[in-house]
């Protein structure tokens, strides 16, 4: 089966850290870009950080720049995402996710990444 898992979500303060994982099964991320995502209540997607397929280079929203960072183990088919200092603003629900081919539209991110495929989510939540 096809899919993206994502992980390490949960409940944190202001000024804490979390890791996210995003797992592929069925298919290899390694010759991919890979993007997170996150989309809080009532608010748009937003693009937060992805990491190319050609050089590895990666890409931050302004609003993350310089805490969060972006890596991948190939030989874990897995990408990270490490935040921190954690803001309230960060609340949302985080996803990760790549362009699978096929003929679905894709989006494109900071110019670099794209995806047309995504997980369910993690939550993170982050208190004041």
């Amino acid at each position: 089966q096809v899919q993206l898992v994502e992980s390490g979500g949960g409940l944190v303060q202001s000024g804490g850290s979390l890791r996210l994982s995003c797992a592929a099964s069925g298919f290899t991320l390694n010759s991919l870009s890979v993007s997170w995502i996150r989309q809080a209540p009532g608010k748009e997607r937003e693009a937060v950080s992805c990491i190319s397929s050609t050089d590895g280079s990666t890409y931050y929203a302004d609003s993350v720049k310089g805490r969060f960072t972006i890596s991948r183990d190939n030989a874990k088919n897995t990408v990270w995402l490490q935040m921190n200092t954690l803001k309230p603003e960060d609340t949302a629900v985080y996803y990760c996710a790549t362009d699978r081919g096929g003929w679905e539209s894709r989006y494109r991110l900071f110019g670099a990444c794209e995806y047309n495929f995504w997980g369910q989510g993690t939550q993170v939540t982050v208190s004041s």
